[in-house]
């Protein structure tokens, strides 16, 4: 079976291409999707339809295309090109990036579960009419669980032969709702749960009123109600029923991939904002940006951490790319690190604006309720870290409890080759989650729920720790990096520090805290003590690190600075 970059069509952009599709995003950006313009619209709590008809203009913007396989009138990116296409316009608005995001996922069930004869009709439709397109599967009662859904498709017979369904049912959080001239929607026929194509001003198809939302104002998102909805038979995506939650499951790990670099346009902003803001407030007689109680506490552990993410991001989306499968796993990962650290760079964003960062005429205080959204769809963080715990636990049971002690000592090799990438922490840090899964195991605390999330948290943030080590450790860093190979380098040893004495810690109150085991030993067995040694370095790492990034943000902040 092919992967999924391979069932999508995603050939890949050149890089020639690929960096004018940034360029003509980001120019777009900044000149129509200022602040003072799209605050508006989030007051007025307003869809910008002229807005996203630029966006869908091949003459003007046209990032729709780099979604949509070459196959049909698209420019057929792959996961890579998208997750960039993603970081870049949700650094201008994630509502607006969110409403293209949807068209795309939309799209997912046609393209992954539907016949050529269905692919060809609606993407080559959706292409050339610049549709916008809804993914129906959210309920009331079912959001990422969607083994409890209630919208049903009853068979409409002619004889022997089914020739459509009537759809009845309820879906809430639907983006692009209001608006989408197609929708996929999942419901569940006599075998199983299955995906329908529904278009709009079909007969008792119809849209609640628009949300009233916290934040991505600018997104459309309605409930929808399906009051007896005829579709014909070959709206049935694939053709059979039951084919629906698989179809749906083949692209969690590469959506979640995508809003993991959402996140990284919207965290990254914030720390580019604080940044600048720093280099203007004056205290004491010098800038805030020379303060380490200002950097290093607001500032460069969420910037490292973001980073971390996407070197993380990057990886899974090579090996999408490559032609792997599944991947949900590594979804998880990347979307609760990234959606996470850019919920806390935004939330310290306005911290380092003070007062300031806490009306709307700056810029931060829309960031920080647009952001956290990327916590919730396509997945809470709570979900996640069981998805990710629940894989990770198996995968080490199947290696007699060593999977992480192998990636420690693939983490020892790369430190012994000479590069200073934090390689020898990330090694302590893998090390330390393996006998603290062992002691879960051997007292029997994974009858604990909050033992499944906090080991799902702690694997997170060691398997980043290692792809951030893998990453910095090559001769060329990352080509979107924001800062250059020193400070990159510099931003992997902080974040490997960090996650050492992260999952040291907190795997011991874990284990502590859920049983009567004598936290001693445990101590011992972590090498708490080479945990404390890796420590030294950090702070003047983390100088390094805010010296890199005033030299990369010295621009005017976009907002004027208040006496």
């Amino acid at each position: 079976m092919a992967g999924i970059a391979q069932t999508l069509g995603m050939v890949g952009l050149d890089a020639e291409t690929r960096q004018m599709v940034l360029e003509t995003i980001h120019e777009y950006g900044k000149k129509y999707l200022t602040h003072e313009r799209l605050i508006e619209f989030d007051k007025r709590n307003e869809f910008p339809r002229e807005i996203m008809k630029d966006l869908y203009d091949p003459d003007k913007v046209g990032v729709n295309m780099v979604m949509i396989p070459q196959k049909y009138g698209g420019l057929g990116g792959n996961s890579y090109d998208i997750y960039r296409a993603c970081e870049a316009l949700s650094s201008y608005d994630l509502g607006v990036c969110t409403a293209v995001f949807a068209s795309f996922l939309g799209m997912d069930p046609i393209i992954v579960g539907g016949t050529e004869e269905q692919r060809s009709k609606w993407i080559n439709k959706i292409a050339q009419m610049r549709c916008l397109v809804a993914y129906g599967a959210t309920e009331p009662s079912a959001g990422s669980d969607l083994l409890h859904l209630k919208t049903r498709a009853e068979r409409v017979m002619e004889g022997d032969k089914i020739v459509g369904y009537k759809l009845n049912g309820t879906k809430m959080w639907i983006t692009n709702g209001g608006y989408a001239e197609i929708c996929t929607v999942l419901a569940r026929a006599p075998k199983g749960v299955s995906w329908f194509i529904v278009e709009k001003g079909t007969k008792g198809f119809t849209c609640d009123k628009h949300e009233d939302k916290h934040g991505i104002r600018l997104s459309d998102t309605n409930p929808l109600s399906l009051r007896d909805v005829f579709v014909p038979f070959e709206n049935l995506v694939g053709g059979v029923e039951g084919k629906g939650l698989r179809q749906a499951q083949a692209v969690f790990g590469y959506t979640r991939l995508l809003v993991a670099g959402m996140a990284l346009g919207v965290g990254w902003k914030a720390v580019e904002y604080a940044t600048r803001y720093g280099q203007l407030r004056m205290v004491g007689g010098h800038p805030l940006s020379t303060k380490q109680g200002f950097m290093h506490k607001l500032i460069v552990p969420f910037a490292a951490r973001l980073e971390a993410a996407r070197a993380f991001l990057e990886e899974v989306a090579a090996a999408i790319d490559g032609g792997a499968e599944g991947m949900q796993t590594e979804g998880a990962i990347a979307k609760l690190l990234a959606s996470e650290t850019a919920n806390a760079a935004c939330d310290n964003a306005i911290q380092a604006y003070g007062g300031n960062g806490y009306v709307r005429e700056f810029p931060v205080e829309k960031l920080k309720r647009d952001i956290k959204i990327t916590c919730i769809y396509e997945g809470t963080s709570e979900i996640l870290e069981l998805t990710t715990f629940r894989q990770r636990w198996q995968d080490n049971l199947n290696a007699d409890g060593r999977f992480y002690d192998k990636i420690a000592e693939s983490l020892d090799a790369l430190h012994a080759k000479g590069p200073d990438v934090g390689a020898d922490a990330a090694a302590l840090a893998c090390r330390a989650l393996s006998r603290i899964l062992q002691a879960c195991y051997d007292q029997k605390l994974t009858n604990h729920q909050i033992a499944h999330m906090k080991l799902g948290e702690l694997m997170t943030y060691s398997e980043t720790a290692a792809a951030f080590c893998r990453a910095a450790a090559k001769d060329a860093h990352a080509e979107a990096a924001r800062v250059d190979q020193e400070g990159w380098r510099a931003m992997s040893r902080i974040h490997a520090r960090h996650t050492a004495s992260w999952v040291a810690s907190e795997g011991l109150a874990l284990v502590a805290g859920a049983s009567d085991v004598d936290p001693v030993g445990l101590v011992d067995g972590i090498n708490l003590k080479a945990i404390a040694k890796a420590q030294k370095g950090q702070v003047a790492d983390m100088d390094l690190v805010s010296r890199k990034l005033v030299e990369t943000f010295k621009e005017e902040p976009l907002a004027p600075v208040k006496a």
